[in-house]
């Protein structure tokens, strides 16, 4: 086990270009599946779930090859197999979304439940409601759910709730389906617009992406393509907190800031300088950050996973901060790592109270999931003596050689063996 020791730096400064988006590379790797001819794929994150999802898509029968250290080529017309394995399927909750594809292209599919971070309950129910609107019939037994159809067949398919993953899911189970369907409630994020680009390159025809209603009229087959992944907003707005919290000065490179117009809402809102260009949003700290409340919500709402890091910032600032989670009700277990290191976090049910307090000191602290920990490596930076943050395998999963970029910033971190 690997982890990361972080001592206070300091105000970082300079450039740092975001990787591409984990979670549109993610959906995009699954909708591989249902392409017949090569698929060349750009920008796509060097991650630990990224190269679990490359071994999913092997183990049903695509040939995978890595062309370069961020470029991937996919071929999915030997696909043979419908079954997914367990010991992938249980690394990580993305790994669900083959199941759509699966079902489009061989009318067929078994999952075993998917694992990942333990930040809620995400029940699959609305993934499985969409494919039976589209005519599947579902069974569950022992841990695994499989879906069969002769025939999917569009319809109308109403989500309770703007889920992400069951937006996706069901888009690439209908674009192979006859007639058109259309998802209404669907989730807006820009990794959805990214998946239905790709998908209208390979030959799909899928409108309204971006709204919370799409359109998708059904194809005879999907082709090839080349598709660049877009930049990841979340380690984009990872960076922006970074300078924010560290009093310092850093352009962000690669980013398309209407993606992360709330992040940059609440940063000037905490007295930070912004300065936006066609691709690089530039953040200036002006002094200790002033207190704010966010509140989580879908997008384009303030996203919950921000929520951790701006919590790290929030401990800190000059005023009592109000932070209130809509999204996922676990997402607070990075709370007591934070008190650990002198923050003053109360809890009352979705919502923390944070008391910004002068410094923050050292401590021992674990990930508790993706964003904790990159939430507990921007409280090292600022926190008296060093910070041993452990758990890291959860961070790996959504930044790509974290310690360098920052490094390159002048943090003074380092990744060290248990």
């Amino acid at each position: 086990m690997e982890k990361l020791m972080v001592e206070k730096s300091l105000p970082l400064t300079g450039k740092v270009r975001v990787s591409g988006a984990k979670n549109s590379a993610l959906p995009i790797l699954a909708a591989s599946l249902l392409g017949t001819e090569d698929i060349i794929l750009e920008d796509v994150p060097e991650l630990r779930d990224v190269k679990v999802m490359c071994q999913v898509l092997e183990s049903l029968g695509a040939k995978v090859e890595k062309l370069d250290k961020n470029t991937i080529k996919i071929n999915s017309k030997g696909l043979n197999n419908y079954e997914t394995q367990y010991e992938l399927m249980s690394k990580m909750r993305a790994s669900f979304l083959v199941m759509g594809p699966l079902l489009g292209r061989l009318g067929k599919t078994k999952n075993s439940l998917p694992g990942g971070c333990a930040i809620g309950t995400r029940p699959i129910d609305l993934h499985l409601k969409g494919f039976k609107v589209l005519g599947a019939e579902i069974d569950g037994d022992h841990g695994n759910i499989s879906a069969y159809a002769e025939e999917l067949k569009g319809d109308r398919v109403y989500l309770d709730f703007p889920s992400v993953g069951a937006t996706e899911n069901i888009m690439m189970a209908a674009v192979l389906a006859k007639g058109e369907t259309t998802i209404d409630n669907a989730a807006m994020e820009p990794e959805i617009v990214d998946l239905a680009n790709f998908l209208n390159k390979l030959g799909a025809d899928v409108k309204g992406a971006g709204t919370s209603t799409i359109r998708i009229k059904g194809v005879e087959k999907l082709g090839g393509g080349n598709h660049c992944i877009i930049p990841d907003r979340i380690e984009a707005g990872t960076f922006m907190v970074a300078a924010a919290i560290t009093g310092g000065d850093i352009i962000v490179e690669n980013v398309i800031s209407n993606h992360i117009k709330p992040v940059i809402a609440k940063l000037e809102e905490a007295g930070c300088e912004i300065t936006v260009e066609v691709d690089k949003v530039r953040v200036k700290s002006m002094g200790r950050p002033k207190a704010i409340d966010i509140k989580t919500m879908p997008y384009p709402g303030f996203p919950t996973d921000m929520q951790s890091q701006f919590m790290a910032l929030m401990s800190v600032s000059e005023g009592t901060s109000v932070c209130i989670e809509t999204v996922f009700e676990n997402r607070f277990m990075h709370v007591d790592e934070l008190k650990r290191m002198g923050a003053d976090i109360k809890i009352d049910g979705r919502s923390a109270i944070i008391q910004g307090v002068d410094n923050l000191t050292a401590a021992t602290v674990k990930a508790t999931d993706l964003r904790a920990g990159a939430a507990l490596v921007l409280s090292g930076l600022i926190s008296e003596g060093v910070t041993e943050v452990r758990n890291i395998d959860h961070i790996d999963r959504g930044y790509e050689n974290i310690e360098a970029k920052f490094k390159a910033l002048g943090a003074k971190i380092t990744r060290v063996e248990e």
